[in-house]
C-alpha cells in the first residue's frame, strides 16, 4: 500500500493535518486531522509498505499489545481507502 500523490503532512500548533495540493485540492475540499498515532503510520505509508510491515512498525515505536497495533492499522489503512487516499 501507498499514499496517493498529492498530500502533504503538517505539523500546525501541535496538530498533524494532511493537506491535499495540486489536483489532489480539487478532489478532497478541507483537511484531514491526524493523531500522533495516524502521523506515525502515514510517514510509513508514503513510502509504501504492507499491513505487516506497519504493525512491526508499530510494535517498535509504541508499547502497544500486537491485536491492539493490528486492529488499529486496519482501522486507519480502512479509513484511507474510504477517503480514496490509497493506491494498492
Amino acid at each position: 500500500m501507498k499514499l496517493k500523490n498529492g498530500f502533504l503532512l503538517k505539523e500546525l500548533a501541535g496538530d498533524h493535518v494532511v493537506v491535499p495540493v495540486g489536483q489532489a485540492a480539487l478532489d478532497l475540499r478541507g483537511m484531514i486531522t491526524l493523531n500522533e498515532t495516524g502521523a506515525f503510520l502515514w510517514e510509513r505509508l508514503q513510502t509504501g509498505q504492507t499491513e505487516d510491515a506497519l504493525v512491526s512498525a508499530m510494535l517498535e515505536e509504541y508499547d502497544v499489545a500486537p491485536d491492539i497495533a493490528r486492529k488499529d492499522v486496519r482501522a486507519f489503512v480502512e479509513m484511507l481507502r474510504q477517503q480514496q487516499l490509497l493506491e494498492d
